[in-house]
């Protein structure tokens, strides 16, 4: 398979005073083109530092990211930036809308940020939100802004998706529809999505089950019969 990125031997430590904490501990695996990926694991085991690295929105400590050939530059941080405005799209739990910014206008930002968009408009009908595109954020539900906020991250034609719990505030049906969102991204584009949850269920559906605790990649487990979004109950 196509490799798109590649951790090697990841550490990272947080300083607190005196004390030095290890977040992320030797941690080295592969990512596949167009493959969906889960990340387990409870509180505190290092999932959401692990994505932020992947994005280039924090540094390692020590070791390696690879995106195909390149490796990001720790020191560089407009390298940084420019790697994440170029290939990385994240969606996190909490939306991180504009609020000065109809759900289209919020969009369109994303759209000016890529050298390959996808089509604003488009992407606001597939998120169920064509009717509500003149709306404020303050005027929508929850799981209408982390529409918006999907339909955000999506527009900029991403390779790699990073999903920081996104539907852990949401009921069970927006979730569902969420996922789906997320899934059809990933197979109708071929992009790679790494999705962090604390909900064992909706690893049903990926392609790849990464399990972490306490900062160390503990088991990768392959799921050969990955099922659907809407086959899975939240």
């Amino acid at each position: 398979m196509d490799i798109l990125m590649k951790a090697a031997d990841i550490c990272k430590d947080y300083i607190m005073g005196e004390v030095r904490v290890q977040a992320l501990k030797h941690v080295s695996f592969e990512l596949y083109r167009g493959e969906f990926i889960v990340i387990l694991g409870p509180s505190g085991s290092g999932k959401s530092t692990l994505l932020n690295i992947l994005g280039g929105i924090e540094t390692a400590t020590s070791g390696t990211v690879y995106y195909e050939e390149m490796s990001l530059d720790w020191g560089d941080p407009k390298s940084l930036a420019a790697f994440r405005r170029a290939h990385a799209g994240f969606i996190f739990q909490f939306y991180n809308l504009m609020p000065g910014l109809t759900a289209l206008e919020n969009v369109k930002l994303a759209a000016e940020l890529s050298g390959d968009p996808l089509d604003p408009e488009y992407l606001l009908e597939q998120v169920g939100l064509s009717d509500r595109a003149e709306h404020f954020p303050s005027r929508m539900s929850g799981g209408q802004q982390q529409r918006v906020a999907i339909a955000r991250a999506l527009c900029k034609n991403p390779d790699i998706l990073l999903c920081d719990e996104p539907t852990g505030a949401l009921d069970s049906s927006t979730g569902c529809q969420i996922l789906k969102l997320l899934s059809d991204f990933n197979r109708k584009y071929e992009k790679t999505v790494v999705l962090i949850t604390h909900n064992q269920t909706i690893a049903q559906i990926a392609d790849r089950v990464f399990y972490f605790k306490d900062g160390c990649l503990e088991q990768i487990r392959v799921n050969e019969y990955p099922l659907k979004p809407e086959e899975v109950v939240l």
